[in-house]
């Protein structure tokens, strides 16, 4: 009769209670990890008891939703501005670059890890593991270059002006060769010794050793913060300062302009590129946040790691994985709201899933900074 009157949800709790339990013996986080993979787990990870399963659903659900948002996402942001004629710019060769290194980074990533949340380990064999950590490592490096690059176009034309030179298809193309083989050598650099890819600690997911001792392997996570984390942070921090101080002392001189002359403001072109250029940074800007948020906890869990400033959990290292995944969905969204020509041709081709009523042919935020540029002559 007392069981009746029990909460409903006590059967779970019990549940729960019994499995947490069981994490007193000495079954730990590694057990399920096969034979052939135990070389490459750090022994920090042999004194945690293994997580709850549903942390293991949880994760591997959400990875899945987000896999197939992004493929979508960024698979229609390459149709489109890879089809369009009018979007055909050289600023947008950047663009396309980056949903293409977001798409890939779904494709490789999303799938094993679904596989491997089911399993509650890391099941693909060492090798897969290997070039697990390898892909992550890469599409992220050329995303992240992607959009300092951008930052730098958007930099040239915005604070330069008529002085700027525009940037011409193949210097877009030569900057996308480059940042591929930038984000190339740093990411195979550990499969020549230089630390090494290795199951993190939730063991359903692979990714660069940051608990090695030796300072060779500790050395190779702090020169690859500074070119693949600081410094992209700091010249996308500078190109973003000055885009937004020309565009403030932009506007500001046009509304002096305007009450000297008694109007209420001044419609001309050189003002609509300039509103359309303004919508471009906050646009940017967000999406730059964007990206900070979602590599952040990446870096701070490898600098707590070679540090040893703190203990890590294997559920700590979850939110590395989750939050740099998710930024591969962040971009296709952001520039399918802000870019009325991308709006007009998701309408035209995909009328059920446009975000809007009519198509649009004005306007264009994230090819406008070309369209501007082109009408300058080059200095």
């Amino acid at each position: 009769m007392a069981a009746e009157l029990l909460p409903a949800g006590y059967s779970a709790l019990q549940s729960f209670g019994s499995h947490a339990a069981a994490y007193g013996s000495n079954v730990t986080v590694v057990d399920k990890v096969p034979p052939n993979m135990l070389h490459m787990v750090n022994d920090h990870w042999y004194q945690f008891p293994p997580m709850n399963p549903l942390w293991h659903g949880l994760l591997g659900f959400t990875v899945g939703v987000l896999g197939i948002i992004s493929l979508m996402g960024n698979g229609m942001v390459i149709y489109i501005f890879s089809s369009q004629k009018s979007l055909k710019t050289p600023s947008n060769i950047l663009v396309v670059n980056l949903a293409f290194s977001d798409f890939l980074m779904m494709f490789t990533m999303a799938p094993p890890m679904v596989i491997n949340c089911y399993n509650e380990t890391w099941v693909l064999g060492p090798f897969m593991c290997e070039l697990y950590g390898c892909f992550g490592s890469l599409f992220g490096c050329v995303s992240i270059w992607s959009m300092t690059m951008i930052a730098f176009d958007r930099y040239n034309v915005i604070v330069k002006g008529i002085a700027a030179r525009p940037m011409t298809q193949g210097g877009a193309k030569l900057k996308v060769l480059g940042i591929w083989a930038l984000s190339l050598a740093w990411t195979l650099a550990p499969f020549f010794g230089w630390n090494r890819y290795v199951p993190e600690g939730n063991m359903t997911a692979c990714g660069t050793d940051y608990l090695t001792k030796d300072w060779f392997s500790r050395s190779y996570i702090l020169v690859y913060a500074i070119f693949v984390y600081f410094a992209p942070l700091l010249l996308i921090i500078y190109s973003y300062f000055y885009i937004v101080q020309a565009v403030t002392a932009h506007e500001k001189a046009m509304r002096e302009q305007a009450k000297k002359m008694n109007v209420a403001s001044l419609r001309s072109t050189e003002q609509n590129n300039t509103s359309t250029e303004h919508k471009l940074a906050k646009v940017a800007l967000m999406t730059i946040s964007l990206w900070f948020v979602a590599w952040t906890p990446y870096l701070v869990i490898n600098f707590t790691g070679i540090f040893e400033s703190a203990p890590i959990s294997p559920l700590a290292t979850i939110w590395g994985s989750l939050f740099a995944k998710a930024n591969a969905v962040y971009n296709p969204i952001v520039y399918g709201i802000s870019h009325p020509k991308y709006r007009a041709a998701l309408y035209k081709k995909f009328p059920a899933l446009s975000c809007q009523s009519a198509p649009e042919e004005t306007g264009s935020v994230a090819s406008a900074v070309t369209n501007v540029s082109e009408e300058k002559p080059s200095a």
